[in-house]
């Protein structure tokens, strides 16, 4: 999948188009597998201001910035510094303080002080201070599982699975169907078979869409659709909420195609407890992604690959890579050895710079040496409880959301005349709930919308007592305003309701 300032989509003639790549695009392909390679041993800085002289170069920018994040996702980048960077500078501040840094002749005095301190030279000082800074980590290793036209085949894929996010509903014919029942079971989602004059029809859906359109389930469609493209002679069409508006998308199988990737598996666990706190978490609508067997961490001389890890993904901040996401680590110690418990704190106290939650079985009586070494312990007997872990979780939560906060203005003036709080907080790059708090002169808060004084009375032009609800809210719609009733009271009017849907509008009582 993409992140979604890469989707490429047409909307002519009303629908939801993917623009997918051509043989046109396969020298542009080749060109960015070899700018990647060609840098190994670079920092990564001088890889972006290659990509970046590629997209001026390019037709489309977004094209290249969509191939090379999936190349970047090949790719192994290391901190290389001959002292630890966080080592370094705390010696630097220190030696700073003592010397009072004013001039370059005093910062190369504070680094020559440093270096006496570390055992090295102010060279290895210099170069390590900040080689932990992104920009500054190095390509280590490239070794792609593309060539040039495996890796559109994959951008393909991933651009047709970006923009099934947004899917509230999506319908799919297929020769095989019982595979993809199964592949739907595993992810969750409801479904219903229907019979059309082109043959059956498999209808996916998410829970909450019995009762409203949602996009929670839009990832879990994403995944479904490379199950789908294993298929032969299949045909996809979604209903896409796009921005309040619906646009359907049809998919064929010449479109995409899975290069070398199987369907979607269920995850395996290494205990009970693992797979009940997992599926007891991912049931549940929050802000942390749950992800499973993350990276491994460096634990002294050897690695450790924690159970899970947290990222912290609002609503609001969906373009977010997933790189630059607040992580927390999470490992279940459920093994009563005493060799086990040994070997398990012996790990804990070499982790460093991560945030890592424990739960650990009570019969354990660890948590106060777990706590001894910086990490939080939850305790559990029998199962985890997830309340647990999401009050811990809500801790970090909280102070992300502060921090995000502060570094907003004050008051926020947003370009449009109408803009969902989730769309701003997309566009700020931060959760809804940070920027709730802000002040927006120039707009009012309708609903979850915010809409200009201007934009709200030009709106109301269009609606008069009596009128139909849906013909009102149509007529909302086209201001960018989707939430009817906190509209419609904010002109004045009401909703005289008949029976579960339908309604006309009415002036409110005493207005």
């Amino acid at each position: 999948m993409l992140r979604k300032d890469h989707l490429r989509v047409s909307r002519a003639g009303g629908g939801y188009h993917p623009q997918f790549t051509d043989e046109g695009d396969r020298a542009l392909a080749a060109s960015l597998l070899g700018t990647f390679q060609g840098h190994v041993g670079e920092p990564r800085s001088r890889l972006r201001d290659a990509l970046e002289t590629a997209e001026r170069e390019a037709d489309s920018f977004k094209l290249v910035r969509g191939l090379a994040a999936l190349l970047e996702r090949e790719a192994v980048f290391e901190t290389q510094a001959d002292v630890p960077p966080r080592r370094t500078r705390r010696a630097v501040f220190e030696s700073a303080e003592s010397v009072g840094v004013a001039s370059d002749g005093e910062r190369a005095e504070a680094l020559s002080l440093a270096a006496g301190r570390l055992g090295v030279d102010a060279g290895a000082v210099e170069s390590s201070l900040y080689a932990d800074r992104k920009e500054n980590q190095i390509l280590d290793a490239f070794e792609p599982r593309w060539d040039p036209e495996t890796l559109l085949s994959q951008y393909d894929l991933s651009l047709a699975q970006t923009a099934l996010f947004d899917a509230t509903e999506v319908r799919v014919r297929s020769s095989e169907p019982a595979d993809l029942v199964s592949a739907v079971k595993r992810l969750g989602l409801m479904y219903e078979v229907r019979r059309t004059d082109e043959g059956r029809e498999l209808v996916v859906t998410g829970p909450d869409t019995l009762f409203c359109a949602t996009r929670r389930y839009g990832t879990s469609f994403a995944r479904l659709l490379r199950s789908v493209a294993k298929t032969d002679d299949w045909r996809l069409s979604a209903t896409i909420d796009d921005r309040g508006r619906e646009r359907t998308m049809t998919l064929i199988d010449e479109d995409v195609s899975v290069p070398g990737v199987d369907p979607v598996a269920e995850p395996t666990y290494d205990s009970a407890v693992e797979s009940e706190f997992a599926a007891a978490f991912e049931s549940l609508d929050t802000d942390w992604e749950l992800l499973r067997e993350p990276e491994p961490l460096a634990t002294g001389n050897r690695v450790m690959i924690p159970d899970f890890a947290f990222d912290y993904a609002p609503a609001g901040a969906e373009g977010e890579a997933v790189a630059d996401r607040f992580r927390v680590y999470f490992e279940i110690m459920g093994f009563w050895t005493p060799e086990y418990v040994e070997k398990k704190l012996s790990q804990l106290e070499t982790v460093e710079d991560v945030e890592l939650l424990v739960a650990v079985d009570e019969s354990l009586a660890a948590s106060e040496a777990i706590e001894a070494r910086d990490h939080r312990a939850i305790p559990y007997s029998g199962s985890v409880r997830v309340k647990d872990v999401l009050d811990a979780l809500r801790e970090f939560e909280a102070d992300l959301v502060a921090d995000a906060a502060a570094d907003l203005p004050e008051q926020i003036v947003p370009d449009a005349g109408a803009v969902g709080l989730e769309e701003l907080a997309a566009e700020q790059g931060v959760s809804v709930d940070a920027v709730e708090g802000k002040s927006f002169p120039e707009h009012r808060l309708v609903g979850r919308t915010l809409v200009r004084p201007a934009v709200l009375e030009e709106a109301g032009e269009g609606i008069e007592a009596g009128m139909d609800l849906a013909a009102a809210e149509e007529c909302l719609t086209e201001f960018g305003l989707t939430d009817a009733s906190a509209a419609l009271s904010a002109l004045g009017y009401r909703v005289e309701w008949e029976g579960l849907s339908g309604g006309t509008v009415q002036e409110k009582d005493g207005e």
